[in-house]
């Protein structure tokens, strides 16, 4: 291997690392013309803009992403929560100047910690109410509003020295799979998969996005691998006339890393037109996460470019050109403002226009966090949004999946016997008949009791009244909590002599 050969390797791999501080090894690569980092949750401190320097200083030409959506989606608040409206908000609203704003308050916070990449926005129409990972990440399921708020993201994000990825093509709306675990396939008729998850995209390009990023996906009607393998689903970008950089998901999903491996993975994604290879979170094996498991997922990787360039089944002439692409995105970074003009941004208002549901005038609210688990790609059961509900309140946690009926009603009689409105916080009321019949139980208890719904909109109505907030962040708990307990941005809501009601 030669040390013009393994630099052109590194040029086109984007890794993440495990703790708050530049591992030897990976500032060892950056100094080699490694193409940068991916922050995730584990890597944000009090130090992180430190250490966005340090990279910086390895390689001033680092490409630093983060995967930063606002709403459930969130590393720099993963503590504490997101103050963005989130996707599903923004489309409620479907005020593309609000979205367009809060484009660029995420840029500008992105750039204020030294990162230039958002992966974001999520360009996927969410046309399946099942979706375990996409959901409120989307504007929407109607594939117009999805376009028009795509473009309206991407001219926040890129208003400000930081380059927008939308993702996950060639749509990942319609699975009801999470490719985190296993490798969804496509059921939907081609046309009509062309017509509604394409049209986002082509929104995006025509908007002048720096990056896509790539779908662990199988679509048949394409072929039989995965889209970010299959040169015929990646050409259709160059196709549309984008020439901007393609990022693959993360290589260390289960979709890639359980079926061709991380290594043979990276090769055939360039191979297939992949420019810039984002290996994923070092942490996503849970306990089986060994000391350096960073490291050992760059090494699979480049190991494998290296192994497919030397059999020659991936042309050196590919992978020169992606590490090209991804010279030119760095280029185009250094050349955009690095000050955004300040905007007139309120976030909350925002999101208190995207809740609908009911009102009450409670003193405490006594809240049963009967959500989902949290998924690889979604916290969407962090404690935040409980808390920020309940307050100084009744609070606990109920695994709906995982304890039998008796222990949750007694978790209900408790709720109910205590101080306050009780409210069942849920996720996915039309997905998950056990969270359904949760309710349902506890309507015959407290009928008084409401229903926060975290999740997409219930469409199969509920036995109790619903506050719908369609996102699982702290900025859209403590809407739903004044809206609740006559709080600050509800007042802002009433005129004078009005009283509280569904709406």
């Amino acid at each position: 291997m030669t040390d013009e050969l393994r630099r052109l390797a590194n040029a086109v791999l984007w890794p993440g690392f495990l703790g708050t501080e530049a591992p030897d090894w990976l500032l060892a690569e950056l100094h080699d013309g490694l193409a940068g980092v991916v922050y995730f949750s584990q890597n944000v401190g009090d130090g992180l803009s430190a250490l966005s320097d340090e990279i910086l200083r390895a390689n001033p030409d680092a490409l630093i992403g983060i995967d930063e959506e606002g709403g459930n989606v969130t590393r720099l608040e993963s503590t504490a929560g997101s103050t963005l409206p989130g996707a599903a908000q923004l489309g409620i609203v479907d005020d593309v100047e609000a979205t367009r704003d809060s484009g660029a308050e995420l840029a500008r916070r992105v750039a204020a910690i030294g990162a230039n990449v958002v992966l974001g926005p999520v360009a996927d129409v969410n046309t399946d109410p099942r979706n375990p990972v996409i959901g409120v990440r989307s504007f929407g399921s109607d594939e117009e509003l999805v376009a028009r708020h795509v473009q309206a993201a991407v001219d926040g994000l890129q208003s400000n020295a930081v380059a927008a990825c939308v993702k996950h093509f060639p749509g990942h709306g319609d699975t009801h799979l999470d490719s985190h675990h296993a490798l969804p396939e496509i059921s939907l008729g081609i046309e009509e998969f062309e017509r509604v998850h394409l049209a986002p995209f082509r929104a995006a390009i025509a908007a002048g996005v720096d990056a896509i990023m790539t779908a662990h996906i199988v679509v048949p009607a394409w072929g039989h691998e995965p889209a970010t393998l299959n040169p015929r689903v990646l050409g259709m970008l160059r196709d549309w006339g984008f020439d901007g950089v393609i990022i693959t998901d993360a290589l260390d999903m289960a979709a890639i890393r359980e079926t061709v491996g991380i290594g043979q993975g990276a090769a055939r994604a360039l191979a297939a037109g992949a420019d810039l290879l984002c290996i994923g979170n070092p942490t996503n094996r849970g306990e089986a996460t060994v000391p350096d498991q960073d490291r050992r997922d760059f090494l699979a990787a480049r190991d494998g470019i290296l192994a497919a360039v030397s059999d020659g089944s991936l042309p050196r002439e590919r992978l020169a050109a992606a590490a090209q692409r991804v010279t030119r995105l760095v280029e185009t970074l250094h050349a955009r403002a690095a000050t955004a003009p300040p905007i007139d941004y309120d976030g909350p208002e925002i999101v208190r226009r995207a809740i609908t549901g009911a009102t009450a005038d409670a003193e405490a609210l006594a809240v049963v966090d009967a959500r989902r688990r949290s998924t690889l790609a979604v916290d969407s059961a962090s404690a935040y949004v409980a808390e920020t509900l309940a307050a100084d309140g009744h609070r606990v946690r109920l695994d709906v999946a995982r304890t039998s009926i008796d222990e949750q009603d007694a978790v209900l009689e408790q709720a109910v016997l205590a101080e306050g409105l009780t409210v069942i916080l849920l996720d996915r009321p039309d997905a998950d008949d056990a969270q359904r019949s949760l309710v349902e139980r506890v309507a015959v208890r407290d009928p008084e009791a409401v229903v926060v719904n975290v999740g997409l909109a219930a469409r199969r109505p509920l036995p109790l009244a619903v506050v719908e907030v369609a996102s699982a962040s702290r900025i859209g708990a403590q809407a739903a909590r004044d809206r609740l307990t006559g709080g600050p941005s509800r007042r802002a809501d009433q005129t004078p002599g009005s009283a509280g009601g569904a709406d």
